[in-house]
């Protein structure tokens, strides 16, 4: 059975590429699509946020206008 914890990772090690095979092989036996393809597409998002506020927090400390 797929935890909230074991989605969150799968989701986090296939975003890098190092999904393991087992873990895979669970996903697809135990999980639904839909849950990964919005899980995927919310992880994308915030990871893009991030960067983007890390950029800026950076170029406000460097005295770049914005």
């Amino acid at each position: 059975k797929i935890t909230p914890f074991s989605f969150m990772a799968s989701i986090f090690a296939a975003a890098f590429g190092v999904q393991s095979k087992d873990n895979r092989e669970r996903d697809f036996k135990h999980g639904k699509f839909h849950h990964f393809a919005v899980g995927g597409i919310i992880f994308a998002l915030l990871f893009i946020l991030v960067l983007v506020g890390i950029v800026k927090i950076v170029m406000y400390f460097a005295g770049v206008p914005a």
